[in-house]
C-alpha cells in the first residue's frame, strides 16, 4: 500500500515523548523515520511504563512504531560527522534538545543548510528557541502550567490536577507535526527548508479557547469547575439506576429541547430558566439535580437506549477494557493487534485521522536498539562492513 508520506525520510533526535511522538505521527503516514539513540542505552522511553511484562515497556513499541532505530554518540566528533551524513539525505530532522545543544555540537541549521538547503528543522522544547525562558528545562508538565491549563483542572476547592497522559508533551508534538507538514508544502514553492519552533506551552496555550479575551476584555479569570464547563449545561455526568454513570451532553439549544422530550419533560425547554443556552448556564446545579433524578430511575442500556434513540449526545465513560470489547472500536478497527518479538502481537491505536484515499497505518512496533544499523549505515550511507565494525569498537555506535 502507497502511503502518503513515504517519499520523506526523518531523522529523529531527542528522547522520552515531544519529539518521538512527533515522529511517530510521520511515520504513522509512512515517512521512514530514522531514530538516532545513544550506544548502549538508547532513549529512556525503552524502560518507561509501570507494566512491564517479560522486562519490557509496554509504551515503547507504540511511541517507536514505523521507526528505524541507529545508534550514534553524537557527543563525539567521529559521531556527528556519522549523522551529518544521514542528515543530507533526509528531507526533515525531529529533535527536542534543549535549544543550542545542535549548535554546539556543529549541527546548527544554518549549517545543515549549506550541504541540505531544503532540510526542515523541527524543534520541540518547554519554551521554544527563543526569549528570556529559552534555555530553562521544560517538562510537559511546566509547559502544562505556564500555558494555563493546569490552573482549571480539577475542583475548585482543591489545588490543580493534572491529566493522567503527557498532555503537554503530545499536544507540541502534533503541532510540531502540522508545522512540519505546512513546512514540507512550502518547500515545494520554494525549494528551501526551514526552522519548526514548537514550545510546549505555546501549544498548551492554543487549546485554552477563549481565556486570554475574558480576562483582558471581561476581567473574567477561570477558575477549576471539577466535571463541568462553566456556563455550558447541562453537560455532566449522571447516575444511572444501577450505579454507573453516564456523560449526557445537551447544552446547544436544539439537543436540550430532544432531551427535555426524552425526559418526557418537553415544558423543560420552554420554561424560561432553560429555554436558552445563557439561561441554562445560569441554572446549571438545579437543572443538573433535575436530570440526575431522572437517570438515576432507569439503568444504564436503558438509559442510553432512549438517548440514542432520541438523538442525544451520550455515553459510558471507556476504560481499555471497554474499548476492546466495543463494537465501534472493532467496526472502525481504532485498535489494531502489531507483531512483537516479545509479546506475540501487541494491541494499540490505530493512525488517525482517517483519510479515504491514503490512510496512515502501523507496519511496525517500537524496534530493538540499534537494529537498522546496517540497513542504514551500510545501504544508505555505503559503509562497508569493516567500516561499521570500527564504529562499534570505538563505541561511536
Amino acid at each position: 500500500m502507497t502511503l502518503p508520506l513515504d517519499d520523506l525520510r526523518v531523522v529523529e533526535f531527542g528522547q522520552l515523548l515531544a519529539g518521538p511522538f512527533c515522529g511517530q505521527l510521520l511515520g504513522d503516514f509512512g515517512a521512514e523515520v530514522i531514530k538516532v539513540e545513544d550506544p548502549g542505552r538508547g532513549d529512556p522511553m525503552r524502560e518507561w511504563g509501570r507494566e512491564k511484562p517479560h522486562g519490557k515497556s509496554l509504551w515503547w513499541p507504540v511511541v517507536a512504531r514505523n521507526k528505524k532505530s541507529v545508534t550514534c554518540d553524537l557527543r563525539q566528533p567521529q559521531g556527528q560527522a556519522l549523522v551529518r551524513e544521514l542528515i543530507d539525505k533526509a528531507d526533515i530532522v525531529v529533535e527536542n534538545f534543549r535549544p543550542g545543544t545542535l549548535e554546539r555540537w556543529g549541527m546548527a541549521p544554518s549549517v545543515l543548510w549549506e550541504t541540505n538547503p531544503g532540510l526542515i528543522v523541527t524543534r520541540v522544547t518547554g519554551y521554544g528557541q527563543t526569549g528570556p525562558y529559552a534555555s530553562r528545562a521544560g517538562f510537559g508538565s511546566i509547559g502544562e502550567a505556564m500555558g494555563g491549563i493546569r490552573y482549571v483542572m480539577g475542583d475548585p476547592d482543591r489545588a490543580p490536577v493534572r491529566a493522567g497522559i503527557s498532555l503537554g508533551d503530545s499536544l507540541a508534538a502534533t503541532y510540531a507535526t502540522i508545522g512540519t507538514l505546512v513546512a514540507v508544502h512550502n518547500r515545494t514553492r520554494t525549494g528551501r527548508g526551514q526552522v519548526v519552533d514548537s514550545a510546549i506551552y505555546e501549544a498548551v496555550l492554543a487549546m485554552m479557547e477563549s481565556l486570554l479575551p475574558e480576562w483582558a476584555v471581561a476581567g473574567y479569570q477561570r477558575e477549576r469547575t471539577g466535571a463541568v464547563l462553566p456556563n455550558v449545561s447541562p453537560s455532566n455526568v449522571y447516575p444511572t439506576g444501577d450505579g454507573d454513570l453516564i456523560l449526557i451532553a445537551a447544552n446547544q439549544d436544539s439537543v436540550f429541547g430532544r432531551l427535555a422530550n426524552v425526559m418526557g419533560a418537553a415544558h423543560l425547554a420552554q420554561d424560561p430558566r432553560y429555554a436558552t443556552h445563557s439561561a441554562r448556564g445560569t441554572a446549571m446545579a438545579e437543572l443538573d439535580v433535575l436530570i440526575a433524578e431522572w437517570t438515576s430511575t432507569r439503568n444504564a442500556d436503558e438509559l442510553l437506549t432512549e438517548l440514542h434513540g432520541g438523538g442525544v449526545p451520550a455515553g459510558r465513560i471507556f476504560r481499555a477494557k471497554d474499548m476492546f470489547a466495543d463494537p465501534h472500536f472493532q467496526a472502525r478497527e481504532a485498535i489494531v493487534n502489531v507483531p512483537h518479538p516479545d509479546f506475540g502481537e501487541i494491541p494499540m491505536q490505530n493512525a488517525t485521522p482517517r483519510l479515504s484515499e491514503t490512510p496512515g497505518a502501523v507496519r511496525t512496533a517500537g524496534p530493538s536498539l540499534g537494529e537498522h544499523n546496517d540497513e542504514i549505515y551500510g545501504g544508505l550511507l555505503g559503509l562497508n562492513e569493516t567500516e561499521r565494525a570500527l564504529l562499534r569498537q570505538t563505541g561511536i555506535i
